[in-house]
């Protein structure tokens, strides 16, 4: 009768049953990238899967000075054409001067006031034109730095909206009114497009547990273990978490399973 006992005693240990919850795939802390007044709060949404706007933040300052910034560029824009106009007629013109005073410095017969004014016209046109070569190269500057404003503007906006596709909306952490800086938590998601199961297995379980079939109330399942931590748990001490992916869990979630590897 011993030996019998001693022979069934580790079937009982590879058998051995475990209960754990249908937990939802990824659970996920929204918090805020900027800060800024919450200026809606949708909590009508929660506890539902939402692809939806769940919170707003004040983006009204940043929504007139994106306008301004676009008007000021496009004036730079402006200022930009006029001036390499000017740029080209001002090449044409020291051209011409270049031209008019390299031919009169070598005429002998030439005074020495029209070589001088021959020169100081040239060198005029020069200055001209490299004044407005310089002039255009610095709106240009001012125009990267709008465009950088623009598309820092319409980054903070961005943020300012809080959105979400297809995902569980479980608890919004802010009202209407509050104020937030980065880093607030806003609002808690998760993801149900799959569950998992949450076990903590011994050592002697966790050996070649992903060769095991896996069954769920006491009905065999085609679920395959997913993660299976190599440290022990610093809360169940000498246990390894272990995770179990499920495909598909629909209305199981928060539901407790039986689950036994065999």
């Amino acid at each position: 009768m011993k030996t019998l006992l001693l022979l069934l005693t580790p079937l009982f240990l590879f058998a051995k049953v475990h209960y754990a919850k249908v937990e939802p795939y990824e659970t996920i802390t929204l918090k805020a990238a900027v800060s800024a007044q919450v200026t809606h709060a949708f909590l009508e949404k929660e506890g539902s899967t939402v692809t939806a706007t769940i919170i707003k933040l004040d983006d009204k300052l940043d929504q007139i000075k994106i306008i301004s910034s676009n008007n000021s560029l496009k004036l730079i824009q402006s200022m930009i054409k006029t001036n390499q106009n000017i740029l080209s007629a001002l090449q044409q013109s020291l051209t011409k001067q270049e031209s008019y005073y390299q031919r009169i410095s070598t005429i002998v017969s030439a005074s020495k006031t029209q070589k001088d004014n021959a020169f100081y016209a040239y060198t005029n046109a020069k200055t001209q034109y490299f004044s407005t070569k310089e002039k255009i190269d610095s709106l240009k500057q001012q125009r990267l730095d709008l465009k950088y404003e623009i598309a820092r503007l319409k980054d903070s906006i961005s943020k300012k909206s809080i959105k979400l596709k297809n995902k569980f909306l479980y608890k919004l952490l802010v009202s209407k009114g509050d104020f937030v800086n980065m880093g607030t938590s806003l609002a808690q998601v998760q993801d149900l497009s799959k569950g998992k199961l949450v076990l903590f297995l011994e050592s002697t379980e966790i050996e070649d547990l992903k060769s095991k079939s896996i069954y769920i109330d006491d009905k065999i399942s085609k679920f395959k273990v997913s993660k299976v931590w190599q440290v022990a748990d610093e809360k169940f001490i000498s246990s390894y978490r272990t995770e179990i992916l499920i495909n598909n869990p629909k209305a199981n979630f928060s539901k407790l399973l039986k689950v036994e590897f065999k």
